[in-house]
């Protein structure tokens, strides 16, 4: 299964939205339990994810915190077939329930880096046994440091997480979300903020959002030209450094070329 470039929320307790969010596009689905849902109507939410969860329909849960009342239940309804993995809200641990659920069923997780104290684990977190990737919760981020802004306010923190991910040999980390729906320009200029700084896909919380930020992920066409004709001279040369356009190429170069005609090919 490629890596993903788009993960797609959908609430809990709109059930009716879950096989349009399959179809919508994007690389993953998410059934959000926690922030989307009122504490009201977590159980039923949970009920009717349970009633459509099937072993055809693979779908990611964002379940409900470790110190709430929901998290057991919400933990058990991910061992049913269909829950390909877990994200784990405001994530600062991952827990021994949660740990052997994964041992168990093969599922994975997604810590949600949501609080100074999740950052500050994110190593460990990112180290730990089944995470996949790590997810950059952007909004209540801000909130908890108390940061004004998601450009050069979180440059550090995202670049920290993209560090971090590598060095763990794990999947880049995705960024957090773009709350305008309409204006997709923005959702693409965010789309592409992250994948220059090294994050490997985005959340989305609109269906209209998903091309955008594939678009984002998609080298273009120049980009795709120059690849080629760096795979080229490189293959004439037999492996050593030539020039093209003007410009080195050597190994490093080849192999950046290798990934664009990969990412364009998906």
């Amino acid at each position: 299964m490629s890596v993903a470039r788009s993960y797609l929320f959908v609430p809990g307790n709109r059930p009716d939205r879950f096989d349009r969010a399959l179809a919508a596009g994007a690389d993953r689905v998410i059934i959000d339990l926690e922030d989307a849902v009122a504490p009201a109507d977590k159980i039923a939410a949970r009920q009717a994810l349970a009633d459509w969860l099937a072993p055809e329909r693979s779908v990611i849960v964002r379940i409900n915190g470790a110190d709430t009342e929901w998290y057991a239940e919400d933990l058990a309804l991910c061992r049913r077939p269909g829950v390909e993995a877990v994200l784990l809200p405001k994530a600062e641990f991952i827990g021994d329930e949660l740990a052997a659920l994964c041992r168990s069923t093969g599922c994975r997780i997604l810590p949600l880096i949501e609080t100074a104290r999740g950052f500050q684990l994110a190593e460990v977190l990112a180290t730990s046994e089944n995470v996949q990737r790590l997810v950059f919760g952007t909004i209540d981020f801000q909130v908890d440091l108390g940061l004004d802004g998601e450009g050069d306010e979180l440059l550090f923190f995202r670049s920290q997480l993209v560090l971090v991910s590598r060095l763990a040999c794990i999947e880049p980390p995705v960024d957090g979300v773009s709350t305008e729906i309409q204006d997709l320009d923005r959702v693409r200029t965010d789309a592409d903020r992250a994948r220059r700084l090294g994050f490997g896909a985005k959340l989305c919380i609109h269906p209209k959002q998903v091309p955008a930020v594939h678009d984002a992920w998609r080298p273009s066409d120049a980009e795709f030209q120059w690849a080629q004709r760096v795979l080229a001279a490189f293959q004439a040369a037999n492996g050593g450094a030539v020039a093209v356009d003007g410009r080195m190429v050597d190994r490093p170069v080849m192999l950046k070329a290798e990934q664009i005609v990969r990412e364009r090919q998906r």
